[in-house]
């Protein structure tokens, strides 16, 4: 049974109608057209689909759409302003950190969520922080740069 459901997804709301348990990945994707958060394995364990929901990185691929209804939900497309990237997604580009990209967007919102909780953390805390993040080009060393990079930025 559709429900309506009101969403506040990168600073705007949205009602949508669908079954409150459809996985807020697939809201995002399918009903919201923002594509950049992806599908990996489906079950929360890559970390593909990773947004950040009222400041926690969040797997959006099993989070019902219920859980997710009047938080402030942030995907990749959210993280940068109108004609200004965001300190990772700049960082990321400075230490050419993605290689295919397809991990990118949910390493960056967890990455992102890291450093609004901890501003300067430690290589330790931040390879800790991106542990639930798959990657299989292998830059994940390019990629602790890369948040080091961020988090001397937004320093």
């Amino acid at each position: 049974m559709a429900d309506a459901i009101t969403l506040r997804v990168n600073g705007a709301e949205h009602t949508i109608r669908a079954d409150p348990d459809t996985p807020l990945l697939y809201i995002l994707r399918n009903d919201l057209g923002l594509k950049g958060t992806r599908f990996g394995c489906g079950s929360g364990e890559c970390g593909a689909c990773y947004v950040i929901i009222d400041g926690r990185a969040v797997a959006s691929c099993d989070t019902p759409l219920w859980s997710a209804a009047g938080k402030d939900i942030v995907t990749i497309e959210g993280l940068g302003r109108e004609g200004r990237l965001h300190p990772l997604q700049q960082a990321f580009i400075d230490e050419q950190a993605a290689q295919c990209g397809y991990c990118a967007s949910g390493i960056m919102m967890c990455a992102a969520a890291l450093l609004a909780n901890n501003p300067a953390p430690t290589e330790t805390e931040i390879r800790a922080g991106l542990d639930k993040n798959l990657c299989r080009c292998g830059t994940h060393n390019r990629i602790v740069r890369a948040v080091q990079r961020a988090a001397v930025k937004q320093a």
